[in-house]
């Protein structure tokens, strides 16, 4: 198995993010004020985006490719992450991913500021979604 890097990824770099999410045809897109996070190996097999929000940081866009799936990529990429947050990292997400949320030290629904509780409100109309916390480690 090949080696997997975890790097934050240069402003300039920024549409081949989006070209990943494209390829794989997902929704998901790489936000402009956040932190970008991908995992490569010869070019890039996961991703997520870590924004900063009021009292923390909002994880979104953790997308790994289908074909490296089940190899721990995406537990190494939220790790590197969040590895030096010094505010808790919040996340939206299906229930059927709790399990695997909790594995990497998230907990069900954590307290949140209010703007988030109300975004997650919003998301929540539409699918079913949870909310998840992380607090520092630092």
């Amino acid at each position: 198995m090949p080696d997997t890097h975890y790097t934050l990824l240069d402003e300039p770099l920024w549409p081949l993010m989006n070209k990943f999410y494209r390829a794989h045809q997902s929704s998901m897109k790489a936000v402009r004020d956040a932190q970008l996070w991908v995992a490569r190996r010869d070019g890039i097999v996961a991703a997520l985006c870590l924004r900063p929000v009021s009292g923390g940081h909002w994880l979104t866009g953790l997308f790994v490719d289908p074909q490296c799936r089940e190899q721990g990529i995406a537990a190494g990429l939220i790790a590197a992450a969040v590895k030096d947050c010094e505010l808790p990292v919040w996340l939206f997400c299906h229930p059927d991913l709790r399990g695997f949320y909790e594995r990497r030290g998230f907990t069900f629904d954590p307290p949140m500021p209010y703007a988030m509780v109300e975004r997650l409100s919003r998301y929540a109309r539409s699918k079913p979604m949870i909310a998840m916390g992380l607090e520092p480690s630092v």
